[in-house]
């Protein structure tokens, strides 16, 4: 039988910018207010979505994880939760001393600040509110998971996981999908308004500081797993490369996780540790993901001229870390799940999460790698404390 051709999201991603690029400057105003009004009824529908997929996904996953839950998987979770928390402050303080020389000043992007002024505007738009709003949705979401995670019956958890499933398959099956359309319109539009040339050079800078930052990120992480399980950090690191690059192909952790638990093996973590640790990693653990989103963020916060505070961002990365461990294993899925904290905390309307969302897929697989060799440094960790 012959293979199915496949493109990858982040190949669909960047086909949908080129294409927005190109055919902006061509595209009669008319043809392109088509996709403009595309764009605006997916994104009040992405605005309905976001709190079922943060009550869809957070609830049972707090669920799952207190049920049985001894010392040791607290232990991992604490630590796992600590090192989202230092990716995302690491990356607010390394951000706030360089993104403001490596992005001018006077880059000021007036259709980000205003979609309404110069681009273009739908033929139509229909209204979809959501159920709720996002805190009340994250709040609903924390008590719910936890009431599950105390009572002995499982009637609502069982209810709670068909609910999972059923925001999984709107993220893999519409929303996903949809996305490179979307994008697509986005760069349209902002082609339409001479802004891309800006935004295009703005996107190559901050993958590149970021990718800087994830590699002193990778290094700190093995660097206290060295100390505290008495090992050479850099030939740790050495060992876990087959995992990373496994995950750069994937861009998913759990479809990595056999090779990182094997390269954890190899790091010296004991058998019964790893098989435990590893899995668990790979669904809480998001220290690179955390890294792009705060980093993105406050990139096209500074872009857009918009003021970008400590106690703004601290907020916004506590909670973030607890989000990040509901996020999908799905190309994309962490930042679909950060959307709703991105809108109510920082203020992101539909065009700059259009922006982030482009951003983040850019470098989906670069954030994967971090996640997952990151976990062969929790392992280390988890596996000395229980000795």
């Amino acid at each position: 039988m012959k293979k199915k051709f496949h493109i990858s999201l982040l190949g669909r991603v960047a086909i949908a910018i080129a294409a927005g690029i190109a055919l902006g400057q061509v595209m009669p105003s008319a043809v392109a207010r088509i996709f403009v009004t595309f764009n605006a009824l997916f994104g009040n529908f992405l605005s309905f979505s976001i709190p079922l997929i943060i009550l869809g996904l957070v609830a049972p996953a707090i669920g799952e994880l207190g049920k049985g839950a001894g010392r040791l998987l607290l232990v991992t979770v604490l630590i796992a939760y600590g090192s989202t928390l230092f990716s995302g402050f690491f990356t607010y303080f390394s951000a706030s001393a360089f993104l403001p020389h490596l992005l001018a000043e006077n880059a000021e992007i007036a259709a980000m600040e205003n979609p309404e002024n110069g681009m273009l505007t739908p033929f139509f738009t229909v209204a979809m509110p959501p159920l709720m709003d996002i805190m009340t949705s994250l709040l609903l979401a924390f008590v719910t998971g936890l009431g599950l995670s105390a009572i002995k019956g499982d009637t609502l958890q069982a209810a709670f996981t068909d609910f999972r499933a059923i925001m999984m398959k709107l993220i893999t099956s519409v929303i996903v999908p949809l996305l490179p359309l979307h994008i697509f319109g986005i760069f349209l539009n902002i082609t339409a308004s001479g802004q891309v040339a800006m935004i295009i050079f703005m996107f190559l800078k901050v993958i590149l500081f970021i990718f800087v930052l994830h590699v002193a990120l990778l290094l700190i992480q093995f660097t206290v797993a060295g100390v505290v399980g008495r090992k050479n950090p850099l030939v740790m690191l050495r060992n876990m490369l087959p995992a990373y690059l496994t995950a750069l192909g994937t861009q998913s952790s759990a479809a990595t996780i056999p090779v990182t638990l094997e390269q954890a093996l190899k790091n010296g973590v004991r058998e019964n540790i790893a098989v435990f640790t590893i899995p668990l990693c790979a669904t809480i653990h998001l220290a690179g993901s955390t890294m792009k989103i705060v980093a993105c963020a406050m990139a096209i916060m500074f872009m857009a001229g918009e003021t970008v505070s400590f106690v703004q961002y601290g907020g916004f990365i506590l909670m973030l870390g607890i989000t990040m461990v509901a996020a999908p294993g799905v190309p994309g899925g962490a930042i679909m799940a950060a959307l709703g904290l991105l809108g109510s905390m920082l203020g992101f309307n539909e065009t700059l999460q259009a922006l982030m969302i482009a951003l983040y897929i850019a470098m989906d697989s670069f954030g994967t790698a971090c996640n997952v060799t990151g976990d062969g440094a929790i392992a280390v960790v988890v596996d000395r404390i229980a000795k």
